[in-house]
């Protein structure tokens, strides 16, 4: 986990600003029912809730909730990335209350990402406290896909076994580097990384087209939870792209996904990355929503 960021003194609360709580197991229904409401958006908070329930101990962070009574109207993962989700309407008071807790707590995340509707209010509060961000993407369009991609997928892309790790760490390493700007061996020397990688494998969660020795596509399946899974990480090597390789190897992500892992299959992507909206648009993926990310 990242060093807490020092941050500039904490203003006053205004007594009728709204006070998130840390959400116990108890909270479990009421989370639940809040991320149905968007299930490709809360995609990732959901796998976690579904994989581990809402105890901060079960989860590895606290989950921040916001409501009253048994309902909720937003919550907020505080863990490596500070991942909010608001119902609309609530996106400002939501924001009030994280940032209040944020604050307090000090920047122990990576990235703040999730719905711009519910980042970008938390994002203008925190920015006074814990800006300059390294990078700040406000629009980043939210893609689905329900049934058959609509090109042929590429034969050969397929699960990555973990005897091919090593073939497959310095491309997932170059795709990090890449789309983040930074190294993910620059923290620990890559362990953590690497097992993250390796877990993705284990799960039958990365999928590759590897071709003597070298990979050529990669992608994972990063979050999954009953419903949606989301695609990140998606790759191809410089020398061969340009081919259609990133169309037909997502198409194969697709195909895989939606038949062994959940019906919904979604991602992101910067809205400046005109090749990639393009090949998304080709495999059949339609905007859904919008993402914001803010990079430390």
């Amino acid at each position: 986990m990242p060093p807490t960021h020092p941050t500039a003194p904490v203003p006053p609360t205004h007594p009728t600003a709204p006070t998130a709580r840390v959400l116990d197991e108890t909270d479990e229904p009421a989370v639940r029912a809040l991320l149905t409401s968007d299930p490709v958006a809360a995609c990732v908070i959901a796998g976690r809730v579904e994989a581990a329930g809402t105890s901060a101990a079960a989860l590895g962070a606290p989950l921040w909730g916001l409501g009253s009574g048994p309902s909720l109207d937003a919550v907020c993962l505080a863990g490596a990335n500070l991942i909010p989700f608001a119902l609309p309407g609530a996106e400002r008071p939501a924001a009030e209350a994280f940032a209040d807790r944020a604050r307090r707590a000090g920047r122990r995340c990576s990235t703040i990402v999730g719905p711009a509707a519910s980042v970008d209010p938390l994002w203008a509060l925190l920015e006074p406290s814990w800006g300059p961000a390294r990078d700040h993407r406000p629009r980043q369009p939210l893609l689905a896909i329900e049934g058959p991609p609509a090109v042929a997928p590429e034969p050969r892309v397929r699960p990555v076994r973990l005897a091919d790790l090593d073939v497959l760490l310095p491309a997932a390493v170059a795709m990090f580097t890449e789309e983040v700007g930074v190294s993910p061996l620059r923290v620990d020397g890559g362990a953590g990384y690497r097992a993250r990688v390796a877990d993705l494998v284990r799960a039958g969660q990365s999928l590759a087209w590897i071709e003597g020795g070298e990979v050529l596509f990669k992608a994972e399946i990063g979050a999954v939870s009953r419903s949606v899974c989301q695609v990140q990480g998606v790759w191809v090597a410089p020398a061969h792209r340009g081919r259609g390789i990133g169309t037909v190897g997502t198409a194969a992500v697709v195909e895989y996904a939606r038949t062994a892992i959940a019906p919904v299959v979604s991602l992101y992507v910067n809205d400046f990355n005109g090749a990639a909206r393009a090949a998304y648009a080709r495999v059949g993926f339609r905007e859904v929503g919008r993402f914001a990310s803010v990079l430390f």
